[in-house]
């Protein structure tokens, strides 16, 4: 019978001469439609070996349907991709790449390169917290495990040890010398509490720089003792690929060595982004440089609205410096709006100038912002000139530290990825990447800062890291949660969230489906130094639709991160505005206002509070 809506019969024997003609006259062959996914994907992996295929897209091809009746005869399977090597029957989809997970299609192509022994069962390029955590989980499970982690200096000759952005120029080093401001807080508050001194209080920069940085050297030494113990090999050397399973391998000296391997994961993070202005690599740092900066940066102007911008700009201030930022529109674009101008109405209360709608750009070929170096020091003297993004106005101002923190890019270009066909978002150098951190090349994962859509945040590296590693060795099939992760900016005043912010939550719910309960709170331990009365401030939002459940938490106050951590889990369970209700607090502290809001925001009434 011919195949429907087809009236002439095919010539029968024709056709299995052509397809038997095919299988044999090609090493791999792929009968295909070219609008089906799972033929892209077995297409994605033999481009990623280097192996050509031809394929006969049936939908496209006039004796497809016919085709693909001969293939059911003679190998029994309906679906495509319908895949032949060397003549011999591979299958679909699934059954491809279980075949080249178990190797028996590298046995089948013969003379492919991957078919050899590879070196190491998982190479992993960046040894920040991700990569360690993955490549120590998959040597537990009892894998060959390498790692190689390079740090390219920055402009001004700084680098660092193993252990990533977030040990080294990162998290750590920022929430300490954010307790150092907080100490500087704490010490005009102890007056009020009775505390006495005479002596000047002063903050000595090159005495904090220098315990940090003995604290961060002893991390980087526990984290090459811990591989050591795991038995995994660990290369202070710059990672590229060459071509499939392969990798050139760089130290500092130029020495070259060349290493293999069945999987790779990518882990190498992102660094800040510069202006591309004169002088900017030249006169100005960036978070990569301040944390081991070896004098006071004095007078500083910070270009930038990020998390990390703020957090910086709030320590510096906290320490006693003039600081200054540049705002070209938004503060802390991707939080909750209403929580960001908080917190830059706190820090400009507390001594914070911000300079809003100017931004360091180049249009056409006039530069509308410079920075040149009027004297050379520790620190030196600068001179900024920027014009407004809504006027023809300019400003003009001298400082001894111009750090720029306008956000970060991927370390992605440059490792060879483009050799091996990995493929990246062209406009940020991120990985796409599927729900198990998998690459468009079967052999190639990725996880933290890189991945295209996802957190950048050093728990969520750590946890897929490790998660990856069980699912490939462990046997496990237990992905990475990407919902309802908490966060905390380390600005003066702390905000923690979780969930949804109160814009995204609009968008995704509708506002006349959600309800906002909201609060202002005093910390007990500010009333006596009579410090910033309804200053802090928390709200939920709730879906109304389903059971108020809680959709978004947000926090403005002292160990905001504190706060949010044991609510994140509470989130996690399906947290409702009922069950909060329910829940006696712990007085007095700060946390317990969430089981006390009873004021909605659209009801107007007032917030402001009167004690703790």
């Amino acid at each position: 019978m011919p195949p429907p809506g087809q009236t002439q019969l095919p010539d029968w024997d024709g056709l299995k001469l052509r397809v038997r003609t095919l299988i044999a006259s090609h090493r791999v062959m792929i009968f295909s439609k070219s609008y089906c996914p799972y033929c892209t994907k077995v297409k994605e992996l033999f481009r990623s070996l280097q192996v050509e295929y031809y394929a006969l897209e049936l939908d496209i091809t006039a004796d497809g349907p016919s085709i693909q009746q001969v293939l059911v005869e003679l190998t029994n399977q309906r679906t495509v991709p319908n895949v032949f090597v060397n003549g011999t029957h591979v299958g679909g989809c699934d059954s491809t790449y279980q075949a080249y997970h178990d190797g028996s299609l590298q046995k089948l192509l013969g003379d492919c390169k991957v078919a050899e022994p590879y070196d190491y069962d998982l190479i992993i390029i960046g040894g920040g917290s991700g990569g360690l955590a993955c490549s120590k989980e998959a040597a537990t499970l009892g894998k060959k495990v390498m790692v190689l982690d390079y740090v390219v200096p920055t402009p001004l000759g700084t680098s660092w040890g193993l252990g990533g952005t977030c040990v080294n120029v990162g998290c750590i080093p920022k929430k300490l010398m954010h307790q150092a401001a907080l100490l500087g807080q704490a010490l005009q508050d102890s007056r009020k509490y009775g505390w006495q001194y005479e002596e000047q209080v002063k903050h000595n920069w090159e005495i904090m720089v220098e315990a940090i940085q003995n604290y961060i050297g002893s991390l980087n030494w526990g984290y090459r003792v811990s591989l050591r113990e795991k038995s995994v090999t660990y290369l202070n050397s710059y990672g590229e690929f060459i071509e499939p399973h392969k990798i050139k391998a760089t130290n500092r000296k130029g020495q070259v060595t060349y290493h293999t391997a069945e999987t790779f994961v990518l882990a190498t993070g992102e660094r800040p982004r510069y202006l591309g202005i004169p002088g900017d690599k030249e006169y100005c740092i960036t978070s990569d440089d301040l944390f081991s900066l070896p004098y006071c940066p004095g007078k500083t102007l910070v270009v930038g609205a990020s998390y990390v911008a703020l957090e910086c700009a709030g320590f510096l201030a906290g320490l006693g410096l003039d600081v200054t930022v540049m705002v070209r529109s938004i503060l802390l674009r991707g939080f909750d709006q209403e929580m960001a101008e908080k917190i830059g109405a706190h820090m400009e209360t507390h001594g914070v100038k911000f300079i809003r709608k100017f931004v360091p750009v180049i249009l056409s070929l006039q530069i509308f912002i410079q920075v040149e170096q009027l004297e050379e020091g520790m620190p030196g003297r600068l001179k900024v000139t920027a014009k407004s993004t809504e006027g023809p106005e300019l400003f003009a101002e001298e400082y001894n530290t111009v750090l720029i923190a306008i956000g970060r890019d991927a370390c992605t270009r440059n490792i060879g990825l483009e050799t091996i066909g990995v493929k990246i978002n062209e406009k940020n150098g991120k990985v796409p990447v599927n729900d198990e951190e998998q690459t468009n090349v079967p052999y190639v994962y990725a996880i933290g800062d890189i991945l295209d859509g996802k957190l950048e945040l050093t728990p969520v590296a750590i946890q897929a890291g490790k998660l990856l590693a069980r699912r490939l060795y462990g046997g496990s099939s237990t992905k990475c949660d990407y919902v309802n992760v908490p966060t905390t900016v380390f600005t003066p005043l702390e905000y923690g969230s979780c969930g949804l912010a109160e814009e995204r939550a609009v968008e995704e719910y509708g506002k006349q489906n959600l309800e906002v309960y909201h609060s202002s709170f005093w910390p007990l331990e500010w009333t006596v130094p009579g410090r910033d009365n309804n200053t802090c401030y928390a709200k939920i939002i709730c879906n109304k639709r389903d059971n108020n459940r809680v959709v978004g938490l947000h926090v403005l106050g002292p160990n905001a991160g504190e706060v949010t951590q044991g609510f994140a889990a509470a989130i996690k369970c399906g947290l409702t505005k009922e069950l909060l209700d329910e829940t006696i607090g712990i007085h007095p502290t700060c946390a317990e206002v969430f089981t006390t809001m009873d004021i909605t925001k659209s009801s107007g009434q007032d917030i402001t509070q009167r004690g703790c």
